[in-house]
């Protein structure tokens, strides 16, 4: 044991994160209680604003308070990425850490690794390796920023690891833990919310269908989002499209004439409420990757609204299908969602719920080990 304890500063921003990082703080706590000399701050980088995508999901998984908000949010990328590194810069200078661990893909992550690295604070990067090979994806672009500067990798998939190993990253510094999110997913199964909707509309299980979509791609013009629209509502004649319409979304969502009479657009909602939609969904339609993450998980049918995934492990073993770049093929997928003719998926590998339990003991060995850590007094920043 030494002498002087780890100091690890964790990073979260928007929906995705929280579910990332509640159960490597859960984890932090029990190496605490088991005598490990740890200590964590948590930064919460005010990416997503709002109750239903930030705070709901704080409350619902436990997840303490963060020691600060930097309640930066909107923006053009540019703008959000500069004003979340001024801010985290002046946090991390008056809160110094052994350990930066940022998680997943979006602009806080890539954000707060640069500033760690240059105030010479080793970062860790959860979710680390993962490729889509689409840089026209600002999150393929964040993602390859903070592994081209990151010290640890913990990955959710072999074929992560590989990927760093093939980009020059030492074997020693990529820990394939599995993937936190399921810890989260796992975790809370039981504590499943039925959301206001369902009694609200009569859902029953099965007998309907979930759709998010967020992706600029997908959304961001009237046309193709009309498009994708209509034609998951004539496939689907048969059956409601529940559709949690994402703040993104909505702006363009409101410029649409009309819709086909069987979806529903409903307000985004909390974690809990959504996982028992999506637990007793007929499938799925959604843009998002942890999404399709959880349906894996949960068994439900997933189309993936894109051309590319940077989880391809849910492609090859689980339940989730590549919509890829021809839209005129939606029907057919959704008629074979709603026909049960769908494929059958199964686990990835590791994806048990311990995956935040071995990044701790990864991390809190290599600080008994010396292998990381020294806080630098003296970092200077460019």
């Amino acid at each position: 044991m030494v002498s002087m304890g780890l100091k690890i500063t964790i990073v979260a921003g928007a929906r995705p994160n929280f579910m990332k990082v509640g159960p490597i703080l859960t984890a932090i706590r029990r190496a605490k209680d088991k005598g490990h000399a740890i200590d964590c701050r948590l930064v919460h980088t005010g990416q997503h604003s709002g109750s239903q995508m930030s705070d709901t999901f704080f409350e619902q998984l436990g997840i303490p308070e963060p020691d600060i908000n930097l309640g930066i949010s909107g923006g053009s990328h540019a703008k959000q990425t500069a004003e979340i590194m001024v801010a985290f810069e002046a946090d991390l200078e008056q809160n110094r850490a052994d350990l930066v661990v940022v998680v997943g893909d979006i602009n806080s992550t890539m954000a707060t690794a640069i500033v760690a690295k240059k105030l010479g604070v080793p970062v860790a990067h959860v979710e680390g390796g993962l490729r889509s090979g689409d840089m026209s994806m600002p999150e393929e672009v964040n993602r390859k920023v903070t592994d081209s500067i990151a010290d640890l990798f913990f990955t959710t998939s072999r074929s992560a690891g590989e990927n760093l190993l093939s980009e020059g990253v030492e074997p020693d510094r990529i820990f394939f833990v599995g993937n936190t999110m399921i810890d989260s997913l796992l975790e809370n199964l039981d504590r499943l919310e039925k959301p206001a909707v369902w009694e609200e509309l009569d859902l029953q299980a099965g007998g309907y269908l979930l759709l998010t979509l967020h992706r600029p791609a997908n959304v961001d013009s009237s046309e193709t989002l009309s498009a994708i629209l209509r034609m998951i509502g004539s496939a689907a004649s048969s059956i409601r499209v529940i559709f949690p319409v994402h703040p993104r979304t909505r702006k363009t969502f409101e410029h649409i004439p009309a819709l086909e009479p069987n979806i529903i657009p409903i307000e985004p909602m909390g974690y809990l409420e959504f996982v028992y939609l999506l637990k007793h969904a007929r499938g799925i339609i959604t843009d998002s990757g942890g999404i399709t993450e959880e349906a894996t998980v949960l068994g439900v049918p997933c189309l993936t609204a894109r051309t590319t995934t940077e989880r391809p492990e849910t492609v090859e073993v689980g339940t989730n299908v590549l919509l890829g770049d021809d839209l005129d093929s939606i029907p057919d997928h959704v008629e074979r969602m709603v026909s049960g003719k769908w494929r059958k998926g199964a686990i990835p590998e590791l994806w048990d719920g311990r995956a935040a339990e071995r990044i701790v003991e990864e991390i809190v060995g290599l600080w008994e080990a010396r292998k990381i850590g020294s806080r630098q007094k003296d970092a200077t920043s460019a």
